[in-house]
């Protein structure tokens, strides 16, 4: 243990915050995989006032410093939607960063897993940078790249500090890539065709002409294609605004496809540009000349990359020749029109390992696991 203590501040005031968000600069200097956020989209990330998470969820960040120098982080919360949802009293924890250090990463959970028993939490499990519809999940392989737009980083001793603290494996979860476009196979593009020519399966592109129609239905078949899965938590209608102002700026209209299955909505692919392509040179700054940058890359270049973070089929349609037809039909065209755009590669993730339905049709088309993230738990 070191002659020189570690003490562990709640946070509270602005200063504060910009330490919190300033230790992955430091600590990750020297990895090349790794891309500073943009300070601006953070700061309103942790903003109770301006992020509509905290509507259901009670949140505490912790600062860790030794002989006044800040050393690590973390966030403990209470996600009152996921308590409704499963009554399991589990409680997260997020934003983990710190030294190569136990005694550091000791007082960092100790004090999450204290604050979390406090209020009647009995496990907690993490990191979530806050819900499991954000960032989730610590990685643990495939650091020599760089992650894709709401993608974690992490450093590889992480690991080892959890499990030495008895933090065991809840579930991972995967990213896949594709080196190109996932084209589709010959008698899939074919059963795909015939079902087309049936005039049952209809596919467009989202409207955001028509936004609060459109991000509605995007929303419906999310609820209730993912409503079986780990630890799923729906989105509130607050939340839903949220992502809807989001997409307005980072996507076009064919960036989002919709499949409707005899005139009913029933499937739906969202694909995000990879900004971190963008902006992994700035270091997490717009100004002075960072919004210059960031603005002529957007509009001088397609994105090198586009990340698929949601793909649903109603559960109606689970476990039918329909249903993966229409899964199909959705991750086709959102392909055609990054491929007219010149994007030449994707990431499809977050994939949980136990869900072996989607990990086997991506593996079909080609995708390949390159990232492995992990959520831990532990009693507190």
């Amino acid at each position: 243990m070191s002659d020189n203590p570690i003490t562990i501040r709640e946070i509270s005031s602005k200063q504060d915050i910009t330490r919190f968000l300033d230790l992955p600069l430091k600590l990750y200097a020297n990895d090349p995989a790794f891309v500073p956020q943009l300070y601006l989209e953070r700061r309103e990330h942790l903003d109770p006032k301006k992020n509509p998470y905290f509507q259901h969820a009670k949140v505490q960040l912790f600062l860790a410093k030794r002989n006044g120098e800040v050393i690590g982080r973390i966030s403990a919360q209470i996600d009152q939607l996921h308590l409704d949802n499963y009554g399991d009293a589990t409680g997260q924890f997020g934003f983990l960063e710190a030294i190569d250090d136990a005694e550091t990463f000791k007082s960092l959970l100790d004090a999450a897993a204290n604050w979390l028993k406090q209020r009647g939490i009995k496990r907690m499990q993490g990191p979530f940078n806050f819900s499991i519809n954000e960032e989730m999940g610590m990685l643990i392989d495939g650091f020599e790249s760089r992650p894709k737009i709401m993608m974690p980083h992490s450093l590889p001793y992480y690991q080892k500090h959890m499990e030495v603290l008895g933090f065991a494996k809840a579930m991972d979860v995967y990213a896949y890539e594709f080196d190109r476009l996932p084209e589709l196979p010959r008698s899939m593009r074919a059963m795909l065709n015939k079902v087309k020519k049936s005039g049952d399966l209809e596919v467009r592109a989202f409207s955001k002409k028509n936004l609060e129609r459109d991000l509605s239905i995007v929303i419906d078949i999310f609820n209730d294609a993912w409503s079986d899965n780990w630890n799923f938590v729906p989105m509130t209608d607050a939340e839903i605004k949220a992502l809807g102002d989001n997409l307005k700026m980072l996507v076009k209209d064919d960036y989002i496809a919709i499949a409707s299955w005899q005139g009913k909505p029933a499937a739906m692919a969202v694909s995000l540009p990879d900004m971190n392509d963008w902006i992994h040179d700035l270091k997490g700054r717009l100004l002075p000349f960072g919004w210059a940058k960031l603005l002529w890359r957007m509009k001088s270049k397609p994105p090198a990359s586009i990340r698929i973070p949601l793909m649903g089929v109603m559960k109606q349609h689970h476990a039918t020749p329909v249903g993966s037809a229409l899964a199909l039909a959705v991750i086709d065209f959102v392909r055609e029109a990054h491929e007219n755009y010149g994007t030449s590669k994707a990431e499809v993730s977050w994939i949980l390992e136990i869900n072996e339905p989607m990990r086997k049709m991506i593996e079909v088309l080609g995708g390949k696991i390159y990232k492995t993230y992990r959520i831990f738990e532990r009693d507190v």
